[in-house]
């Protein structure tokens, strides 16, 4: 088996390949493999240069770390060039992070993401595009997955709302408004995850791929299927908490706005049936979520019908607009730098929230000609 590294080199990311296929690690564990910039272009520097090599037959994006396959984007990283007026700083992040996130979802070649521990953010962002290249999402019995923006008041970014927005029923809805995590069953049944495997396994899949003969992409993704083959996710995702929550969710997420998503769970609260002490927590969710985001997080999944290119040119029109008048500074010092979990959001209540302020959220700031992501295309 012969390895050989990429020349775009990060000490926060390996990229190398060995036997045939390209291997991406994410290697910075103290922050959960949260995205930095450099990390963000040594992973698109080697999938370019893998692109059309035939020696890289697939690619295989994974976290040698229990705790986490990647928690994200370097949030504080964006909180500190905001407090320095360095905006350039956030674009370039966003601009280059979407970037990546448009190649992984149009690669030519199986993208498999093995997705164990914590998945949020911008780890959905570097994984959910597998699904549209031939490879796999696969989830292990660590995985919890989120995108949980609308608790910093920001929005469900790295093209998510495309993936949400094709899951079954409203529960792309429930999930951009709540940001509530997922667990192994859960991404299975939402059609977030293609295969399951026990986190205990990963080192010997790691190692049949590295020694295994492979002609093809497809034979490196038929040999982590027939692994997972061997491993049956419990609870099934027909008995996950979010199957049995279905029926709920489509009966107060498919409403056509969140003040009427709450008053619907209110009723619901009210009516002291079974439902009650779930309407209740969900209620309890909501309310600490920044109204705005919340608002703004609903519209993105109901807007995210097109192409994954037309998602992300909205997406960075939304960061903008999202540091510039929303609640993201203020939702990122409150649980991030300060910790004081205590929020002052622009708006006090969902009920509080406009049609024509969450319109305003959508305004590019750059003419179609100049957008930074004016060339993706599919």
């Amino acid at each position: 088996m012969s390895i050989s590294a990429s020349p775009a080199v990060s000490d926060e990311v390996a990229t190398y390949v060995a036997n045939r296929i390209g291997f991406i690690e994410l290697e910075r564990p103290k922050a959960l493999n949260a995205l930095s910039t450099g990390m963000i272009r040594a992973m698109h520097a080697a999938l370019d240069q893998w692109r059309d090599n035939p020696d890289v037959l697939a690619v295989v994006v994974r976290s040698q770390h229990a705790r986490a396959f990647c928690a994200g984007g370097d949030i504080r990283f964006l909180y500190e060039s905001a407090q320095r007026g360095d905006h350039e700083a956030r674009d370039v992040f966003f601009t280059e992070e979407y970037s990546l996130n448009h190649a992984i979802f149009t690669y030519p070649k199986p993208y498999i993401a093995l997705m164990n521990g914590v998945v949020m953010g911008g780890g959905m962002g570097i994984s959910q595009g597998a699904h549209r290249t031939g490879g796999l999402r696969v989830v292990t019995s660590s995985t919890k997955m989120a995108m949980p923006e609308t608790r910093i008041g920001l929005f469900p970014d790295v093209g998510a709302s495309w993936f949400l927005a094709r899951t079954p029923g409203a529960i792309g809805r429930y999930l951009a408004v709540t940001g509530e995590a997922l667990g192994a069953a859960d991404a299975l049944y939402a059609g977030l995850a293609d295969v399951y495997i026990d986190d205990s396994a990963l080192p010997a899949l790691v190692d049949t791929l590295r020694s295994e003969l492979f002609e093809r992409g497809a034979d490196v993704v038929a040999c982590i299927a027939r692994e997972a083959l061997a491993h049956h996710v419990v609870p099934q995702p027909e008995a996950s908490p979010l199957a049995n929550s279905r029926v709920l969710i489509d009966r107060h997420f498919a409403l056509p706005d969140v003040a009427r998503m709450l008053a619907s769970l209110e009723r619901e609260r009210a009516q002291a049936g079974d439902a009650a002490e779930w309407a209740e927590q969900t209620i309890a969710v909501l309310r600490e979520r920044s109204p705005l985001s919340m608002a703004v997080s609903l519209e993105v999944v109901t807007r995210a019908e097109g192409s994954m290119a037309d998602v992300l040119r909205g997406d960075l029109d939304l960061t903008r607009s999202s540091f510039a008048i929303g609640d993201t500074i203020e939702g990122i010092r409150a649980r991030i730098i300060d910790k004081d979990n205590a929020p002052r959001w622009r708006f006090a209540r969902i009920e509080d929230v406009s049609a024509a302020e969450v319109e305003k959220m959508f305004e590019s700031p750059w003419p179609a000609n100049e957008h930074p992501l004016r060339d993706l295309r599919g």
